[in-house]
């Protein structure tokens, strides 16, 4: 078994005994642990398959060259548009908006353009827009925008450049097993 096999046991083996000592031995931050982990665990399962079936759909049926026509090099200014637009409607969070990065990579999406649909779901996905919108207000989910969006933008750009000036690979994770 490898090292980095031998920790996750290690991990998941000693969340589970916490959570069982914690119902035997009556200690509520433990039984909130689980009730928050089987809540958030459920949540993921009610998003995660439908947005991977669509990730999937996205490989096959875009093609690379419309994804290079709109994010790639040549793309000018409106492909940072394109990839604020395909993040305010990204739904599950970064947790969506990764898997969905790595797939505009390897249709051909510059690496400034993945930062910037990442940060920018960060930041600006539509329901977190809204939600916040309604309870702190339209002019400060304005101006929180107004702000964070351009700096989402430069930071992209400048990290692409250091990335391609310093000639920083986006590498695959090897495969367990």
């Amino acid at each position: 078994m490898k090292r980095e096999n031998i920790i996750y046991s290690a991990i998941v083996s000693l969340f589970i005994s916490f959570i069982g000592f914690s119902y035997i031995f009556h200690i509520n931050i433990g039984k909130a642990m689980y009730v928050n982990f089987t809540a958030f665990a459920f949540d993921m399962l009610k998003i995660v398959p439908c947005a991977f079936i669509l990730i999937g759909l996205f490989e096959i049926w875009v093609k690379r060259s419309t994804v290079e026509r709109h994010l790639g090099h040549d793309s000018g200014v409106k492909r940072y548009i394109w990839a604020i637009m395909l993040a305010w409607t990204s739904v599950g969070g970064l947790y969506m908006a990764f898997p969905i990065a790595y797939s505009l990579y390897k249709k051909g999406a510059e690496p400034s353009m993945i930062l910037t649909y990442v940060g920018a779901s960060g930041i600006f996905r539509l329901p977190m827009t809204i939600f916040e919108a309604s309870f702190l207000g339209l002019k400060f989910t304005l101006v929180r925008l107004a702000i964070s969006l351009p700096l989402t933008i430069l930071v992209s750009v400048l990290l692409g450049r250091y990335m391609k000036r310093h000639n920083i690979p986006v590498r695959e994770r090897p495969h367990r097993g």
